[in-house]
């Protein structure tokens, strides 16, 4: 099975272990940006505020995505096509745009915060590191899946050694500041974190079945996902708080400069970075060929990872206005979060593999889904003062099962299930003959 491939995982072939799912989740999430989150809360926040917010966000956030990623074990689909159910091709073609293009700022954002700390701590340019990093972890992707886990099976034991060298000097280096008071009312900033925690985690939810498609047992792949995503994030984001603290900087470069840590965080943060490089641009690719089907693999992933490169190259603003990005992810994935969570856990709607890949077959536009998703990314962006994660989950989630049931009322009859939305997909298999026509 190619790298990208977007056909359904057949039940025999969902033999993948669950501490393997684990694994994956776990080290895509430890990654520079992890870091540079925990980061960003620490000029902001005391210690008896950073805490709870990281615990409460890392936590909430994963447990977000480990919701879904049963649709994955249970139907064998990719996210990119199980999106299709709640929100009908073009709204699923519009998830997989927002999927490639937000990728490309992840790549650059990526290979800017490696390249800030291996430059200073190695020396050199941080935009040739930046391009080698690039560079490099494209070139292992086009190699294909071997190539990707023989360069995990040696960076993730690099990784670890490397990130208990530099959690050791973090936690013994008296900080150079303390934290300075939010211009923001308190309770208002403490809202503001928790939604940059919540917002940064749940920036995987579009691969919520990406992988657990080839792990057959629905629940250990819940687990293994949220153990995934959680862990490293209370391992990273706490650290990274206290770089920020002990530097009195949340510039990477100057975070690890504090610490004297040298080679040994450029060697972390530079394999976390193709590593989890590893992932964007497989997901891009997933994306790129629904988008785009019979596509060359190979020109997708030089394509996917050189754009990334390049946006890197040229972006100067990126980890300045980072805490915005994840504001920003957060007021669009939040709210298909909850439209996805609607369809598939509280209705607990099947995915029906042989109506879904029936391009006409699958309506064009899901309007329910598309509805809830407008209003949840509407009470985002106006409940920013009061905490804007919860609202805009709700609403999403209300609006997508009013509309979905109601318009399962008005199509009951036989002639409308073989022709409306969402609703209809539950039933699509009693009709063989549909199905063939």
């Amino acid at each position: 099975m190619e790298a990208a491939d977007l056909s359904p995982v057949p039940e025999s072939g969902r033999t993948q272990p669950p501490f393997d799912l684990f694994l994956i989740f776990a080290a895509a999430n430890v990654v520079a940006t992890t870091l540079q989150t925990g980061a960003v809360l620490g000029s902001r926040f005391s210690p008896s505020r950073a805490w709870p917010l990281i615990i409460t966000g890392a936590v909430v956030g994963a447990a977000l995505v480990a919701a879904l990623s049963p649709v994955g074990s249970r139907s064998g689909v990719p996210s990119i096509i199980a999106a299709r159910a709640p929100l009908g091709r073009h709204g699923a073609g519009l998830v997989a745009t927002l999927l490639y293009l937000t990728n490309f700022a992840w790549i650059a954002v990526n290979n800017t915060i490696a390249a800030s700390v291996c430059a200073e701590a190695l020396g050199g340019s941080p935009r040739l590191w930046s391009a080698a990093l690039g560079i490099v972890s494209t070139a292992i992707v086009a190699r294909g899946p071997r190539a990707v886990g023989l360069a995990d099976r040696v960076a993730v034991p690099l990784m670890a050694i490397a990130g208990a060298v530099l959690t050791w000097a973090a936690f013994t280096h008296a900080p150079a500041t303390t934290p300075t008071p939010s211009p923001k009312p308190d309770a208002a900033a403490m809202l503001w974190g928790l939604d940059v925690i919540v917002g940064y985690q749940v920036s995987w939810l579009l691969m919520f079945a990406d992988y657990s498609r080839y792990t057959r047992s629905a629940r250990a792949s819940g687990i293994a996902v949220f153990a995934g995503l959680a862990l490293p994030a209370l391992w990273l984001m706490p650290l990274g708080w206290t770089l920020a603290r002990v530097a009195g900087s949340d510039d990477p470069g100057t975070m690890i400069a504090a610490v004297g840590t040298g080679w040994w965080t450029a060697l972390l943060i530079a394999l976390a970075t193709v590593t989890t490089n590893f992932v964007n641009i497989y997901l891009s690719g997933l994306a790129w060929r629904s988008l785009v089907p019979g596509v060359s693999s190979t020109i997708s992933v030089w394509m996917i990872g050189m754009i990334g490169t390049v946006v890197g190259l040229l972006s100067t603003g990126l980890l300045t206005r980072f805490a915005d990005l994840m504001v920003l992810l957060g007021s669009v994935l939040v709210p298909v979060g909850g439209v996805f969570l609607a369809h598939f856990v509280v209705l607990k709607r099947p995915v029906d593999v042989d109506a879904i890949y029936q391009v006409d077959k699958v309506p064009a536009l899901g309007i329910p889904g598309l509805t809830a998703w407008a209003a949840g990314f509407v009470a985002y962006r106006l409940a920013g003062s009061i905490g804007a994660t919860l609202p805009a989950l709700t609403t999403a989630i209300v609006v997508y099962l009013v509309l979905a049931r109601s318009q399962s009322w008005r199509t009951s009859s036989p002639q409308a299930l073989r022709t409306s939305g969402p609703p209809a997909f539950a039933k699509a298999s009693a009709g063989k003959q549909d199905l063939k026509s």
